[in-house]
């Protein structure tokens, strides 16, 4: 099974922290954020893992190849002149991929306790409910307060809302005519994505891979919510989460 770990980003947002490391390779308790992802990965059964790079992408290069994880193996995405951001990244990585199969797209600065094989699964079985060449990608989504919050209707992603995040502009986007009852859920950055998506768009450079998704909505495709609102969930964006996720997982 293969994963993919977006590790790309130059976290502005942790200040200087990051003006000497990578937010990937920010310590938390025994290892460093990447680690832990990697961790969760391999618990799930992935063997396979790429990571993309720009922001002192050598010294990501140089964790992975201390052979802390053995049995898996990883390949580097480079993006010399990125980041490419979520959904650029994504595909400039689609060449490395191996096998057709559904992975896991995991943020390198999100810590948490969903278990990533129940994920694969509970996508497989929306696949299976559905007719499963509609479903191109589930998202890990939760119940919790959010400025920023994607929209589902009964067909699956259908649109956006920000509500005073610093992050983006206020406002609301819908990809297309709702069909039933508009939720609003949060986003947690893990995401299960079907190859297939490789071959449905010719996006090059740099964007969200929200905005790639909801350009699939629109055209008919599937992006599929899991609930995992029972589950703890740390996104390491600020340095105050940080310290939060280093209380919770390890000092």
């Amino acid at each position: 099974m293969e994963g993919m770990i977006l590790a790309a980003g130059a976290g502005t947002r942790l200040g200087s922290l990051t003006d000497q490391a990578p937010k990937a390779l920010m310590p938390v308790g025994d290892r460093p954020l990447l680690g832990w992802v990697i961790d969760a990965l391999v618990k799930a059964g992935v063997h396979r893992i790429i990571v993309n790079t720009h922001h002192h992408a050598d010294q990501i290069s140089g964790y992975l190849g201390k052979g802390s994880h053995p049995g898996v193996s990883f390949t580097i995405s480079p993006e010399p002149d990125g980041p490419y951001e979520t959904g650029g990244g994504l595909l400039r990585a689609a060449p490395l991929f191996q096998t057709r199969q559904p992975f896991v797209l995991h943020n390198a600065d999100v810590l948490s306790t969903i278990p990533m094989a129940s994920l694969m699964e509970r996508h497989r079985q929306a696949a299976g409910k559905v007719g499963g060449s509609r479903i191109i990608s589930s998202l890990a989504v939760q119940r919790r307060d959010s400025q920023r919050a994607l929209l589902f209707d009964d067909l699956g992603l259908l649109g956006w809302e920000n509500q005073g995040s610093d992050r983006a502009a206020d406002g609301r986007y819908e990809a297309r005519e709702p069909s039933g009852e508009v939720t609003r859920w949060a986003f947690t950055g893990i995401h299960v994505v079907d190859p297939a998506i490789f071959g449905l768009t010719d996006r090059t450079g740099s964007f969200s891979i929200i905005t790639l998704y909801l350009e699939l909505a629109a055209a008919g495709w599937v992006i599929h919510p899991l609930d995992v609102s029972d589950r703890e969930w740390f996104d390491i964006g600020t340095p105050e989460r940080l310290e939060a996720a280093r209380t919770r997982f390890g000092g």
